[in-house]
């Protein structure tokens, strides 16, 4: 069953789109999942540690080569729980995030 994304989020410009995360530090393999159904966020997994922003910088660089658009935190720094900025358009991102679902099976997964 694929995953409903758009939960998670919102356009804010025709280039530019707000999403909800919940960051896992410290994984195995960095990866981009599914959405929690509960918190209506993008599961994230990184290796960085969350220690002197190592996980941030992890997140935005995960992010940048997953959507090849730049990306920026604009809340929750310090928290697993952030909202970034991609600088694509919402359709483009859940394209993208349905493929990487449809490609890896990560509906329901982290």
């Amino acid at each position: 069953m694929l995953a409903d994304f758009s939960t998670a989020m919102r356009s804010i410009s025709n280039d530019a789109t707000e999403i909800d995360v919940m960051v896992t530090p410290n994984a195995k393999v960095n990866s981009v999942g599914s959405v929690d159904p509960w918190r209506h966020r993008l599961i994230i997994k990184v290796q960085g540690l969350p220690l002197e922003g190592k996980a941030n910088m992890a997140v935005i660089a995960l992010l940048e080569g997953f959507f090849k658009a730049p990306v920026e935190i604009i809340r929750g720094h310090t928290d697993r729980h952030k909202t970034i900025v991609v600088h694509l358009g919402l359709d483009k991102i859940l394209g993208l995030l349905m493929e990487n679902e449809r490609l890896n099976g990560c509906a329901g997964k982290g």
